[in-house]
């Protein structure tokens, strides 16, 4: 398999192996085995030929995460097309662009979503079909609308008796064939289409298989947008590889739903992004050591430990209790969570990548993980430092590897920027790396201000601290016109209003907050206002805020 670098292998064989086995269920909903996913990949791959639809053409897809989502992805990729993900929260003119740039011939598109949707902004669409149900929602092709009225007899003329496994021979990939086109909006002003080619996905689902303990059979839960390569690759890929089973959630995924989840399910492997993690450690855990009983027994050694422990028992049960790790990945992690799941030595690990990677850079297992790293090199991947000290003068983070892009769709200009002569991805990450490869970021090197003396500035820095202050939900620092700092917060007014503060105590909070930062940082760093939001900031599929929308304020 090594040789062959073949996602599509993965899938067909997984298939085959796992035939009688569950594979995908909408939670609460149905679910599908191994063998009724390669019956609908077939029922697509009929539709898709009928329809004039050649190996090397472009499907997009946008919706929630759910079974049919997962068919429709499994379906265009192993009959050779190139799958279009477009992530369901895309205003509706982002989801015509995207559709219109990449050139896609079919949409497949979730109800929710549809609404929103005008079929005129995009006439080069050849049909748009619900994924729902797979009905044809528009047609421009009677050949698209024959199959799909007929796809039931067609499916029993090519299969007149049983349809089996051994009918089954999918695509056969080159490995450096473009399989994924993956628009993000990153933290830039405009998406770029990622191209990745069948051995990207490959090379991160075989380190997947080799580092996540996971089985056939073993079960997880998927949370984060599959439109996004984060949760694409290691919340559905490598497992629906692997043989395990598992359940979408389906809608929105609110702490409450998610935890209500985790507790029927009881996933073998968490994969979250630190934003779910500190809302459930922030909400449930965190207040119930913040009493003075409580921070006098924490400094009470036995007792300590004790309590430690409790949490820690209760914390696991919170997650379903059966899970191995919990590995948190696509933004920068809170350092006060991250130093308290350290000190009641909580199963967890911060991996890095970025979907230009398909998404894996880095990672290490947690009984080995640095604190406060993001793990090490993964397998076929090469990372440096561009630091005359890489151990201890942060620099741009550069990699290259079988699991790099082939370059941005249409965009040449904007590849050369990212991709050297001599293969190397610059991230656009600061970073540094110690003796034994661990890689620890130091923020976006456009993020980075200069000081009044030319000094670097790490903003995520500021925050992070700020971010642990007292009723602070979030916050951006940015350099004003004068060259001063200015924090933009969005505090937390639900715990602000129920603890009884008015508006004008909470603006008294953040100016108290901004008065005690500056006490912890350098005096290069200070900063010198604050401005109130009163509604959380806007967001990219990774939970990292667009920071690029917030530069206004002076």
């Amino acid at each position: 398999m090594d040789n062959e670098k073949s996602f599509i292998a993965l899938i067909e064989k997984s298939i085959k192996k796992n035939w009688d086995a569950n594979a995908l269920t909408d939670y609460k909903g149905v679910t599908y085995q191994y063998k009724d996913v390669a019956r609908k990949i077939e029922k697509i791959h009929i539709l898709l030929e009928e329809s004039g639809v050649k190996p090397g053409d472009k499907i997009a897809i946008c919706g929630r995460n759910m079974s049919h989502w997962g068919v429709t992805f499994l379906s265009v990729v192993t009959y050779g097309a190139i799958i279009v993900p477009i992530l369901h929260e895309f205003k509706p003119d982002q989801v015509h662009n995207i559709v219109n740039h990449s050139e896609a011939k079919l949409l497949f598109v979730g109800d929710v979503v549809w609404e929103g949707l005008d079929e005129n902004a995009m006439p080069s669409l050849e049909g748009i079909i619900q994924i729902n149900d797979f009905s044809v929602l528009v047609s421009r092709s009677e050949k698209l609308t024959y199959a799909r009225e007929h796809l039931n007899e067609l499916f029993g003329h090519k299969f007149p008796k049983n349809f089996r496994k051994e009918h089954i021979s999918y695509y056969k990939d080159n490995p450096d064939e473009l399989l994924v086109l993956n628009y993000t909006s990153g933290t830039t002003s405009f998406s770029k289409g990622v191209m990745l080619p069948g051995k990207s996905i490959w090379s991160n689902i075989v380190f997947a298989s080799k580092v996540f303990n996971m089985k056939a059979g073993d079960r997880l839960v998927s949370m984060l947008p599959m439109a996004h390569m984060y949760g694409l690759a290691f919340e559905f890929l490598f497992e629906f590889c692997s043989g395990c089973h598992i359940f979408f959630l389906t809608r929105m995924p609110s702490p409450k739903i998610i935890l209500q989840a985790f507790a029927e399910v009881k996933p073998t492997l968490v994969i979250a992004v630190p934003l779910i993690i500190e809302k459930i450690i922030k909400k449930n855990v965190l207040p119930k050591l913040e009493t003075p009983t409580m921070k006098f027994l924490m400094h009470v050694p036995l007792v300590s430990d004790k309590i430690k422990e409790k949490i820690r028992e209760q914390l696991m049960n919170a997650f379903g209790g059966n899970f191995y790790e919990i590995v948190v990945g696509g933004a920068a992690f809170n350092q006060e969570i991250e130093n308290f799941l350290r000190s009641i030595d909580f199963p967890y690990t911060v991996g890095y990548g970025m979907t230009e990677c398909g998404p894996l850079i880095s990672y290490e297992d947690w009984k080995e993980f640095k604190a406060g790293s993001c793990g090490k090199p993964v397998d076929r991947m090469e990372v440096k430092i561009l630091s005359r000290d890489p151990q201890n003068i942060p620099g741009e983070i550069v990699c290259r590897g079988d699991n790099v892009m082939l370059g941005y769709y249409k965009n040449e200009d904007a590849t050369r920027e990212v991709i050297d002569e001599e293969g190397w991805l610059h991230t656009g990450d600061l970073g540094v790396m110690d003796a034994e490869g661990n890689i620890t970021i130091r923020g976006r090197s456009k993020n980075m201000l200069l000081g009044p003396s030319g000094q670097n500035i790490y903003p995520e820095e500021i925050e992070d601290k700020l971010n642990n202050m007292p009723y602070v939900n979030e916050s951006i620092v940015i350099q004003a016109l004068d060259g001063k700092l200015a924090a933009l917060i969005y505090p937390d007014f639900e715990l602000a209003f129920a603890n009884g503060m008015t508006e004008k105590q909470v603006e008294e909070q953040m100016e108290a907050n901004r008065v005690e930062l500056n006490k912890q940082i350098a005096a290069y760093e200070q900063v010198a206002r604050v401005k109130i939001y009163h509604e959380e900031f806007e967001k990219t599929p990774k939970k990292s805020i667009k920071r690029f929308l917030y530069q206004e304020a002076r």
